[in-house]
This record gives C-alpha cells, sequence and structure tokens, in this order.
C-alpha cells in the first residue's frame, strides 16, 4: 500500500490531506474549550449549534462549489481554499461573540465542502490504475482514523504547555502546510465536458447520483453507515462516564477501539477487493453495523462496549471504504467533481439526521431505545440497498437510442450488437438519460 507514495504527486496530496485533518482535528479541539469559554455551561448548545452549522454548510455548498470546479483549475482552487480555512482558524482565537464563532464556522465549513470533493475527484486522475485507486481509498480512511486519534492526544500534549488558543496557531500552520504541499506538483487538468448552465451544472451530480441503481444503493449504505457512527461519536462520553462511571480517559480508549476497527478493516480490504465485489464487502459492513447496533442494547460492562465498538469500527470501514470506486465508475471524468460532491452533501445529510436522532433519543428515551432505533435504521437502510442496488452490476451494458440518428459518433462508442444497439461501459449522460432495465428496449436500453 505504502508504495503509493513512491508517486510523488500522490505523495504530495496524501501529505496535504494529513496534514490538513490534524490541522483540523486541533481545531475541533480548541473550538470546544472556546465554546466554553463563552458560553459556560451552554456550551453544548454552542457546539450543537455549530455541529449543525458545518452540517448545512456541507450539504448546501458542495454541489454549488462542484459547478464552479468544473471551471477553475484545481490546484489554483484547492489552494485559495486552503488559505481560506487558515484565515478563518486564524480569526477564531480573536472572536467574542457566540454568533462570531457561527459566521466563522460556516465560512471554514463551507471552504471544506469545496475543497474534499474537488480533492477527492482529482485522486482517479492522478492513480488511474484500478489497485492503486483502491489502496489510495483505504490509505485515506486510515489517515482520518488515525487524525481521530492523533488529533486528541497531540492537543492533550499541547495543552500542558500552551493555552488553548494556540491550537488555533497549529491549525493556520496545517492548512498553510497543506496549500504548500497542493502548489508543489502539477495536478491533471479536469477534463472539459460540454457547455453547460449554471442550474445544470449544480444538480447535475445529484441527478447522476439518484439515475445509477448503484449510487442509490449508496446512499442507503450512508444512512447506516451515519446511523452506527452517530451513536458512536455521540454517546461513548455518556455511556462511559455516566453509565459505568470512569474517567475521561476511558472514553478516549472506547473511542480508539473503535478507530483500530476501522483501520483494521481498511488495511485488509484492498487485497479482499480483489476477490470481493463492492456490494458484497460494502453490504457487509452494513450487516455488522445492525448486529452490532441491536447488540448493543444488552451490552452493559466496559470491556464489552471496547469490543463492541472495535467490530462497529470494522463494519463502519467495510461499509464506507470502496465508495469512492462506485463514484470513479459511475461517471465521464469530467463529471466526477459534481458526483463527489453530490456524496459529501448526501452523506452529510445522514449525518445529520443520525446525529439530532442519537442526541435527543440517548437524552430522552435512554441508550437501550437509542441502540434499538438507531440498529432498525441501519438495518433498514441496508434493506434498501439490497432492493436499489442489483446483485449483477455490469459497467457493460447493451442499450438502444430512440430518436438518436444512425450516423452520430456516439454509436461508434462500445460494440454494436444490431442495428439500433450497442454496449459500453455505461454511465449517465446526456446521451443516457435513465438507467437500463434489463428486457427493455428504450432509448436507453
Amino acid at each position: 500500500m505504502l508504495s503509493l507514495l513512491h508517486n510523488k504527486t500522490y505523495r504530495h496530496l496524501f501529505g496535504a490531506q494529513i496534514i490538513a485533518l490534524v490541522g483540523t482535528g486541533l481545531a475541533t479541539v480548541a473550538l470546544g474549550l472556546l465554546a466554553y469559554d463563552l458560553a459556560g455551561e451552554d456550551a453544548g448548545a454552542v457546539l450543537g449549534t455549530a455541529l449543525a452549522i458545518k452540517m448545512i454548510a456541507y450539504v448546501g455548498v458542495a454541489p454549488v462549489a462542484a459547478a464552479f470546479a468544473e471551471r477553475l483549475p484545481r490546484r489554483a482552487m484547492l489552494v485559495t481554499l486552503d488559505l481560506i480555512r487558515a484565515l478563518v482558524a486564524l480569526a477564531l482565537p480573536f472572536v467574542t461573540e457566540i454568533w462570531q464563532v457561527y459566521g466563522l464556522i460556516f465560512v471554514l465549513q463551507s471552504a471544506s465542502a469545496a475543497f474534499t470533493p474537488t480533492f477527492q475527484a482529482t485522486i482517479p486522475d492522478v492513480l488511474p490504475d484500478e489497485k492503486d485507486y483502491i489502496r489510495a481509498l483505504s490509505l485515506s480512511r486510515l489517515a482520518y482514523d488515525l487524525e481521530s486519534l492523533v488529533s486528541p492526544v497531540l492537543a492533550a500534549a499541547l495543552l500542558t504547555v500552551v493555552s488553548f488558543h494556540s491550537l488555533f496557531a497549529g491549525t493556520v500552520v496545517g492548512f498553510l502546510a497543506s496549500a504548500a504541499l497542493v502548489v508543489s506538483v502539477a495536478l491533471p487538468a479536469s477534463k472539459p465536458g460540454e457547455r453547460r448552465g449554471f442550474s445544470d451544472r449544480t444538480t447535475r451530480g445529484l441527478r447522476i447520483y439518484c439515475a445509477t441503481p448503484r449510487l442509490r444503493g449508496l446512499l442507503a449504505v450512508n444512512m447506516a453507515v451515519a446511523a452506527a457512527g452517530a451513536m458512536v461519536i455521540v454517546n461513548t462520553v455518556v455511556i462511559v462516564q455516566s453509565h459505568c462511571g470512569l474517567a475521561q480517559r476511558w472514553t478516549a480508549l472506547a473511542l480508539a477501539a473503535f478507530g483500530a476497527g476501522s483501520m483494521l478493516a481498511a488495511l485488509l480490504l484492498p487485497r479482499l477487493l480483489e476477490t470481493v465485489k463492492d456490494r458484497t464487502a460494502m453490504l457487509a459492513g452494513t450487516i455488522l453495523l445492525v448486529a452490532g447496533l441491536i447488540a448493543g442494547e444488552v451490552v452493559h460492562s466496559y470491556f464489552a462496549l471496547l469490543a463492541l465498538w472495535f467490530i462497529l469500527g470494522m463494519g463502519y470501514s467495510a461499509a464506507q471504504t470502496p465508495s469512492g470506486r462506485l463514484l470513479k465508475k459511475s461517471a465521464h471524468p469530467e463529471d466526477r467533481p459534481a458526483l463527489f460532491a453530490a456524496q459529501f452533501a448526501l452523506s452529510h445529510a445522514c449525518w445529520l439526521i443520525a446525529y439530532l436522532l442519537a442526541g435527543w433519543l440517548g437524552a430522552s428515551g435512554g441508550m437501550s431505545l437509542t441502540f434499538i432505533v438507531l440498529g432498525l435504521i441501519a438495518g433498514l437502510s441496508t434493506a434498501m440497498a439490497l432492493l436499489a442496488w442489483p446483485a449483477a452490476d455490469p459497467d457493460v451494458i447493451e442499450h438502444g437510442h430512440e430518436g438518436l440518428a444512425p450516423d452520430h459518433p456516439h454509436w461508434r462508442e462500445g460494440t454494436k450488437t444490431s442495428g439500433t444497439r450497442h454496449a459500453h461501459s455505461f454511465v449517465i449522460d446526456r446521451h443516457h438519460t435513465i438507467w437500463p432495465q434489463q428486457g427493455c428496449r428504450g432509448r436507453n436500453g
């Protein structure tokens, strides 16, 4: 897997991702302390509102940013967004009012909502080989998991010698270093597509997403992942410190168990995906999440919780890591930024719902009810994914085109199977607006 780092462009991009993630992790810890400094006992409400603002920015800004990304140089866009994030982090220590926190968080997360899909859509062009791309997805998953472990530990170490305001300085350095790494390499230019209006470019990723069966299945998988992830992120501290009566360090250990399970799955997946279909691996992951959530209702000891969180971490990574490959093969290169932005927005909409449910149910109904409800949501989502995503999901599909002139250049793509039909790798585009149904001989199949 680490052989990918011999590729200079990928090495610099991966380094930029890691540094920016650590900087963001430091900012998350510092933001919690800043909220307490400004709001005291109401800090939880401030953080909850900040989290909602983050999700709203992710859901609303990503598709709009993708529309602009089609027309802008990738490197310039990524560097500019890193600089915007650095400026926001630089301003955070100087805020004196809660509304200023909300405004800066919206700007920061809007920049992240534009940065992440553009970054993700660049990697398939940097690593066109399928096996290399799978390894890159696993490395990216490992980076996210390591950040969740390293950032709190690093923040705790720094807070022994500096004030929490200095953590924002670490965030600024992280984003500036990320920008420097991006600017140090030449990135593949995004392939120009046909000229389209702004409205069409804004909604294109969502339309491709909703019209592609495997991606409708992915949306259901996203909901299952969010249900399990929200249970862990929102309620670990409550379970460990209130129900088990343990100190804060045991909360960190429980979260580390979840991260360890996720990292183990990410390490095993590249070889596994050489022989197992994405659908099989991802649905196996969601089934593991369902089983873990339902089993959580009867977990009453701390060490049983550690084992459960480890299992949920494995299911979380197995269900989530291959999603990039699904997106890559479901769109033309010029449409990938829009499609990755759609995935970014829709998956975070799932997280917004799951966060609210995990917090509200945990506070009003108790942990047993929360485990059961989120488990049922994950189970229903898994069933929807099974129905929406056919087991037979070939790349090359035979289809027809009613109304397309016989001499149209598109007929030369793929293999002609009859006078009115041909077969090629099928994705939703201007010539293919509806997914072919087996046995149907309409315009797209």
